[in-house]
């Protein structure tokens, strides 16, 4: 499911750059603003920030999540 889940933000990423962070952090965090700016201020840029963040991310384990209860 991990694979799956990168790919489509990846592919978000190459449509729409703060989509593809959007689903990665959330719209509150400093990744997503400062995608938002490089895709205002050129696509390209946007484009090319948005894949190494969602790239770089280590892995999120969303079974912890429920680990607890």
């Amino acid at each position: 499911m991990g694979f799956c889940m990168r790919f489509l933000e990846i592919l978000c990423a190459i449509v729409l750059p703060p989509l593809g962070v959007f689903f990665r952090y959330g719209c509150c965090k400093l990744e997503f603003w400062l995608s938002v700016v490089l895709t205002i201020l050129g696509y390209v840029p946007g484009i090319i920030y948005a894949i190494y963040v969602i790239v770089t991310d280590p892995e999120r384990h969303y079974d912890d999540d429920y680990s607890a209860v």
